[in-house]
């Protein structure tokens, strides 16, 4: 017998449908489906991730598993947000938040008025040399960088960050001393005086499979504590330039943890037929 799962596409950290990070979100299962039938679905869907969820006895908690075409990720914040939009406005939507099992840790996220708040885990950097070929290979020059599960260089401006356009190959061997290995690399400015965001970045992950990313949420856990220090506020406003597309996230230091506010449009429910 074949079986109909629903699954919807969700634009993440988008104010409008097209916008933002696409992530397909797969219906809750009663027992986790085996691993490699999950990466194969991930490959077919050809999204930066694909989000699994798990059913718990608590109607609030689900487990949730992320998995880019290529392989299974610790942490994923834009798939984490797309998940919790799909049970909170279709699965379960008399519930104001849910919590999330997952490979690091329990992630809670709550309604706030039009937004969605995540809570996740702070990573701060710290500050490292260039890496030889991180230069070359961006084709601009970099002011700092910063390592934690990712590399972070700090450019120059706004302008700097938006016409990058970087030879990826050359990116994927890049680690420097990031713990999260070669090929995930962000690139961040101060917003232009004039913008209606404070930190402008993208985010190139060839590492991951993924050229570069639209909107990510991990970084943001990153840039959320290096920023909040240099600035000096806790909460600041962010833009993800992928070109075409961007993607808009408030983020807030408390503590150890950040949380990380954003609206997400579903923009496909389909069924497949497996």
């Amino acid at each position: 017998m074949t079986a109909l799962l629903r699954q919807w596409t969700v634009d993440a950290f988008a104010s409008a449908p097209f916008r933002g990070n696409p992530a397909c979100v797969v219906e809750p299962f009663e027992t986790w489906p085996d691993a490699v039938w999950m990466q194969a679905l991930a490959m077919e869907n050809n999204q930066a991730e694909t989000a699994f969820l798990l059913r718990t006895a608590d109607p609030a908690r689900f487990g949730l598993r992320w998995f880019t075409p290529a392989m299974e990720v610790p942490l994923c914040g834009h798939a984490t947000l797309a998940s919790a939009h799909i049970l909170l406005t279709q699965i379960a939507p008399e519930l104001d938040a849910v919590t999330f099992d997952t490979l690091s840790g329990p992630l809670g996220v709550s309604k706030e008025g039009t937004l969605l708040a995540m809570n996740f885990p702070s990573q701060v950097p710290h500050q490292t040399s260039v890496p030889e070929g991180l230069e070359t290979a961006l084709g601009v020059s970099v002011l700092e960088v910063w390592a934690a599960p990712y590399l972070v260089a700090v450019v120059e401006d706004e302008a700097t960050v938006r016409s990058l356009k970087p030879d990826i190959a050359a990116l994927a061997g890049i680690a420097g001393e990031a713990t999260g290995g070669p090929g995930n690399i962000g690139v961040v400015a101060l917003g232009d005086p004039a913008s209606p965001y404070q930190v402008i970045s993208r985010f190139f992950a060839p590492g991951s499979a993924i050229p570069e990313d639209p909107a990510t949420g991990s970084l943001h856990c990153i840039l959320s504590p290096l920023y909040a220090q240099k600035l000096g506020q806790a909460r600041l406003s962010f833009h993800q330039a992928y070109p075409g597309r961007g993607g808009d996230l408030d983020c807030e230091v408390v503590g150890d943890r950040v949380l990380i506010r954003g609206k997400a449009q579903t923009v496909i429910q389909s069924r497949l037929r497996l």
